[in-house]
């Protein structure tokens, strides 16, 4: 769904700058809001081309809300599944995006199958962090995913 993925890396904006100004992710939002929304598209995401549609906002600020209501949660299932990384160690945007994932899978009201949460959250690695990032962030949350919800299964 094209609208979701949008949200997605909305959300994405609106955490990792959260994090990086060390302010609550409902508040950065909110302060998005206020100020607007640089929006790229699929091809050249850094540029803004026009304002989100209000599917595109709702979903993101959903992820927003369930990421800074959850976070305490996920970061625990991260700990725990993270080979040899320390939380606090890993890029922003990887961090952010597993949370993201995370809530996504554990608390999107389970009508997103575990593969796409999964995929998304891989390519927005791949589009705005590491070399390695695609990978970690798979490895990572595919052990997650099997072992806490079994493997194939859709989220609850």
């Amino acid at each position: 769904m094209k609208e979701r993925r949008a949200a997605r890396r909305l959300a994405l904006d609106v955490l990792y700058e959260a994090e990086i100004r060390d302010m609550l992710p409902i508040e950065a939002y909110r302060e998005r809001e206020k100020l607007g929304w640089a929006v790229g598209d699929e091809e050249n995401p850094l540029v803004a081309t026009e304002q989100p549609i209000p599917e595109v906002l709702a979903y993101a600020r959903k992820l927003v809300e369930s990421v800074q209501e959850h976070h305490p949660d996920v970061d625990v299932l991260i700990v725990r599944y993270a080979d040899r990384w320390a939380i606090d160690r890993m890029p922003v945007v990887d961090r952010s995006l597993v949370r993201m994932a995370l809530c996504e899978l554990f608390y999107g009201g389970g009508d997103i199958p575990v593969a796409v949460a999964i995929n998304e959250a891989v390519e927005l690695a791949k589009s705005y962090s590491t070399e390695d990032s695609g990978r970690f962030v798979n490895g990572l949350l595919g052990r997650i995913a099997e072992q806490e919800l079994g493997s194939g299964q859709q989220a609850t």
